[in-house]
């Protein structure tokens, strides 16, 4: 098993910015629109994560990811997950990862170049296991510790995304299992706890953050 984390792209943030739809990390998470690298690369069983992308005076951070359960064509996505076709959502923005029109062509709201969009109907990623930051308790907590949490992860020094992971990092077993481990501890500092676990999370987070 290994993994991909990557970058989405800049303004996408799902509390400051705009909604991250691809990857999808609802209860049937999903990658079918962007990354056609790391779709082909990765296989069953593998796992992807994604980071917010730049916006302005907001501190990125690892979203979520997913385990790969199998991948499928653009055709076949477009008959099994029809909530996830391209659409307008209530917000006026754009959502969903399924790039093709019900004749199997380039659907008119993605907005990818169309000389990539044979490469793009490949290998939809369908996934299981999701674990991502969802409450504004969680995102809080995972901005605050993003940063910490990837210098643990690869065992590396630097203060901004960009100096961690370029756009992208590849991710052994062990990275995968010990970031998802992190995500799991956020989501756990981000609930109401007794005075004993509070005194438990601190000394976590001083031992992380020397």
């Amino acid at each position: 098993m290994k993994g991909k984390i990557f970058v989405t792209s800049t303004g996408y943030d799902p509390e400051k910015g705009k909604d991250v739809k691809d990857p999808y990390l609802g209860p049937k998470p999903s990658l079918g629109a962007c990354r056609p690298d790391i779709r082909r690369q990765l296989e069953k069983g593998d796992q992807i994560f994604v980071v917010s992308g730049k916006v302005q005076s907001v501190d990125q951070f690892v979203i979520g990811g997913f385990e790969i359960e199998s991948k499928i064509t653009a055709i076949q996505a477009y008959d099994r997950f029809p909530e996830q076709r391209l659409r307008v959502g209530e917000n006026g923005q754009v959502t969903g990862n399924v790039i093709i029109d019900a004749r199997g062509k380039q659907h008119k709201l993605d907005h990818h170049e169309k000389n990539t969009f044979d490469k793009r109907i490949e290998n939809y990623v369908v996934g299981c296991n999701p674990i991502a930051l969802i409450t504004p308790e969680e995102i809080t907590e995972g901005r605050r510790r993003t940063l910490e949490i990837l210098r643990d992860v690869f065992d590396i020094k630097g203060n901004s995304i960009r100096e961690l992971l370029g756009r992208n990092r590849n991710m052994s077993e062990s990275q995968v299992l010990k970031l998802r481990a992190h995500l799991e501890d956020v989501k756990k500092m981000a609930r109401p706890c007794s005075p004993a676990e509070l005194l438990r999370r601190v000394t976590n987070a001083a031992r992380l953050a020397t």
